[in-house]
């Protein structure tokens, strides 16, 4: 076995860059660490965090092929946040107009969350504390 410490980041590659970066810096709170147009991949390469934790890296190409959707592909499925008030949360993304699924209880931990999607269609969840 290695020894992992932590989840160190996410790479999410996005279909229409400043829709994306706009998206998960109003919806989510997101800042941008660095931000960089790598001009060998025609792209940009953008460092995101919450708070002082970098979390993901948004990555841009030209002509990026489509998410996979229903029946649900291998590979990742969904990128989770916790939240303190989730009922407070889903009222915050019915202000900025944001589409999601109606909140559920998980029925290991009785615990309260629901999903929306990002501008390319990756599911979101919102999980509450």
């Amino acid at each position: 076995m290695i020894h992992v410490n932590r989840v160190h980041h996410i790479a999410i590659i996005c279909s229409d860059y400043e829709r994306t970066l706009e998206f998960y810096k109003r919806v989510l709170g997101f800042t941008v660490l660095a931000e960089n147009y790598r001009e060998e991949s025609k792209g940009y390469k953008t460092d995101l965090a919450l708070g002082d934790q970098y979390v993901i890296e948004l990555f841009s190409f030209p002509s990026p092929p489509a998410r996979p959707t229903n029946p649900e592909a291998a590979g990742l499925r969904h990128l989770a946040f916790e939240v303190d008030d989730i009922l407070a949360e889903v009222e915050e993304l019915e202000r900025m107009g944001v589409e999601h699924e109606a909140i559920r209880i998980d029925p290991s931990t009785n615990r309260r969350f629901m999903f929306f999607h990002d501008p390319d269609g990756l599911p979101l969840e919102l999980y509450e504390k």
